[in-house]
C-alpha cells in the first residue's frame, strides 16, 4: 500500500502535473507541422490542461482557506487540516481533531461520510 500524504499536497502535485502534461502534449503537437489541423488539435488540448490546471489551483486555494490550521505535536510546525484525519505537510504525522479517534489506528476511511 502506497504511503499516505496530505489531501492539500496531493490536490496541488495534481495540478502541477496537468501544467506539465499541458506542455508536453502542445510540444507533440510541434511534430505535426504538415498537419495544420492535427497540430492545432493538440495545441488546443495543452491548452485546456494548462488553463484547467489554472482551475485546480484556484479550487484548492479557496478549499485551503477553509482549512483549520493546527500545530503538529510532532514536529511543531503549522500545518492545515483537511476532513477527520489527516497527515502533517511537513512530518506525515497522522492528525485528528475528533476525539473518538484519538489513538486510533491511521485510516483514510475516517473522512468519509457513511450513508
Amino acid at each position: 500500500m502506497k504511503p499516505y500524504k496530505n489531501k492539500i499536497n496531493r490536490i496541488r502535485t495534481f495540478a502541477l502535473s496537468l501544467v506539465f502534461i499541458g506542455i508536453v502534449i502542445m510540444y507533440v503537437g510541434i511534430y505535426f507541422k504538415n498537419q495544420p489541423l492535427v497540430m492545432v488539435i493538440f495545441m488546443l488540448l495543452g491548452v485546456l490542461a494548462v488553463v484547467g490546471s489554472t482551475g485546480v489551483y484556484a479550487w484548492i486555494g479557496l478549499l485551503s482557506m477553509k482549512t483549520v490550521p493546527v500545530e503538529c505535536p510532532n514536529c511543531g510546525k503549522q500545518t492545515k487540516m483537511l476532513g477527520r484525519v489527516d497527515m502533517c505537510m511537513h512530518c506525515n504525522e497522522p492528525l485528528t481533531m475528533d476525539p473518538s479517534l484519538e489513538g486510533k489506528e491511521f485510516n483514510e476511511e475516517y473522512n468519509k461520510k457513511n450513508s
